[in-house]
């Protein structure tokens, strides 16, 4: 049943380019499916969350994550009666803006543009939405519904402060009401995402083997989950093992979401999706206990994957190709390819140079970032990448 402060597509607030409705999808379901069908979704195939694309097959990458987060963000939109197809929406597209390795890449390019008024992956998301994808005949980018936009925009909550200018340039044109919450579906796929990284980046990093499994079995929840494993199947095989208790904290995860969600929304009392807007606080998220105990997996995680010496050195090699990408192509701006010219032609000064540039540089997969970086740079040298 369809809760009364769910987002409702016959209400949807429209496209910035008017266009005829879908006689048989809803205007959320064309959002998603125009995300599914976009370049930069593709891209995310060979975009990676810690390790780096060619480090192994089994890793998660940027699209594998944004796949699990849809699937854990569809059951938490139904358990509470939420629209499901705006929440996978936001959950498929949340991921858009990021770019080559990772967050290392992130800071990378950030730093690089901070002259240039900065990098934020989340911004940069809506950017590629509403302008770099350049397809359709009557409009650049997607043409997503308000709702899916604003979606991007606040999955976090309100954007307040000093506004990262790639979100600033398409709010001035359409506003996105950055100061409120955004609509329980997409705080749901924001959930969705800590839920899903929170899980893979545990088996991801038992695989890597910078961690035991006895290690986990010691953390808060997952000491739990590994009792009732033990209990239930005594002498499991050991990778059954540890996959049978991932799965077991992937559910407490999702359960205490939908549980705490479900207290807060009765306690809130919602009439209709602006009373989620305007609640003043997130409604959708982890109870106290459980965020306590998940900090305590996190601190775990940055002592033993995310600084681990392997990925540290790693880091710091793709560190280096981000940096020196960054200006030879500002140096030579006529090496991009054919279809961003025009653009370089249009750009008036340095900073609207560099924009594009940071565009190109985001917009590539972890692949074809150390590809170029040996074409147009290394000539050979970077021997420690092995494709």
């Amino acid at each position: 049943m369809t809760a009364l402060y769910a987002s409702d597509p016959a209400r949807a607030r429209g496209r910035r380019v008017r266009e005829e409705e879908s006689t048989f999808r809803s205007c959320f379901q064309r959002d998603r499916d125009r995300i599914i069908h976009a370049s930069a979704f593709r891209r995310l195939k060979h975009k990676t969350q810690v390790f780096i694309e060619h480090e192994g097959d089994y890793y998660r990458t940027r699209l594998t994550h944004s796949i699990e987060v849809a699937q854990v963000a569809r059951t938490i939109a139904g358990a509470l009666g939420l629209n499901a197809e705006l929440t996978e929406a936001v959950a498929l597209a949340h991921d858009l803006g990021h770019t080559p390795f990772g967050h290392t890449g992130e800071d990378a390019l950030s730093a690089l543009m901070a002259p240039y008024g900065g990098f934020d992956h989340n911004a940069q998301a809506i950017r590629i939405v509403t302008h770099l994808e350049r397809h359709y005949a009557d409009f650049d980018g997607l043409n997503l519904t308000w709702e899916t936009l604003e979606g991007l925009a606040k999955h976090n909550g309100p954007v307040i402060g000093e506004i990262p200018w790639a979100l600033q340039v398409y709010n001035d044109r359409h506003d996105l009401e950055l100061g409120t919450f955004a609509s329980a579906e997409a705080q749901v796929a924001a959930i969705a995402d800590d839920v899903a990284y929170n899980h893979h980046d545990l088996h991801d990093g038992l695989r890597a083997e910078l961690f035991s499994t006895d290690e986990l079995a010691a953390l808060p929840i997952l000491n739990a989950c590994f009792k009732e494993v033990d209990r239930l199947y005594p002498g499991l095989n050991y990778y059954r093992r540890r996959h049978e208790a991932l799965r077991r904290f992937f559910g407490v995860l999702v359960e205490d979401v939908i549980n705490f969600a479900q207290e807060r929304l009765m306690e809130l009392a919602p009439q209709s999706v602006d009373d989620i807007r305007g609640a003043g606080r997130t409604i959708i998220r982890f109870s106290d206990d459980v965020f306590t105990d998940l900090k305590v997996i996190r601190s775990f995680l940055f002592d033993r994957m995310y600084r681990a010496p392997s990925v540290v050195e790693m880091r710091a090699q793709v560190t280096q190709v981000v940096e020196e990408l960054f200006p030879y192509f500002m140096s030579h701006p006529d090496q991009l390819p054919k279809q961003w010219r025009k653009d370089v032609e249009e750009a008036r000064g340095e900073t609207a140079l560099a924009r594009i540039v940071s565009d190109y540089i985001s917009g590539m997969t972890d692949r074809f970032a150390l590809q170029e970086h040996e074409r147009l740079i290394a000539e050979g040298q970077t021997a420690g990448f092995s494709l």
